[in-house]
């Protein structure tokens, strides 16, 4: 006999199996194995669950789809009401004064407050830009 092979003897038999056997092609569960009398028996498989439907991922396209669609109906609502609000408004400003449709100076409020309130959320955001630029570099000394 040669380095690395292996002849098994008399008292080398493997031991049986304690699982269930698996089933057949047709989908029956096949003869069960003889097995020793003091073992347990052995619960039967689980059913398999049926396929959940596959998850749907977000992608950049799709989320820039839906804020086109929503931003259409915002327009659309939008000139709805400047339309509805023709109406001549007395409008008096640091000393301007002028006739606008309502409708035209409710629009340049909103627009006027949305400006300020980016004006401030991008301050911010260079700031904490900033916090994060200075704290990187005094990590890397």
């Amino acid at each position: 006999m040669s380095a690395g092979q292996y002849t098994p003897g008399a008292g080398d038999q493997p031991e049986p199996d304690n699982y269930p056997t698996p089933a057949d092609r047709a989908g029956t569960p096949a003869a069960p194995d003889v097995r020793p009398a003091d073992s347990q028996p052995v619960p039967p498989a689980p059913k398999a669950t049926p396929a959940a439907p596959p998850e749907r991922k977000v992608t950049r396209a799709g989320v820039i789809w839906a804020a086109v669609v929503a931003a259409l109906v915002l327009l659309i609502l939008l000139i709805v009401f400047i339309l509805q609000n023709q109406e001549q408004a007395l409008v008096k400003f640091l000393g301007f004064e002028g006739a606008v449709p309502l409708g035209m100076a409710l629009f340049i409020a909103a627009v006027t407050g949305g400006v300020l309130v980016a004006m401030a959320g991008g301050a911010r955001i260079l700031q904490l830009r900033s916090n994060a630029h200075r704290a990187r570099t005094q990590q890397r000394r």
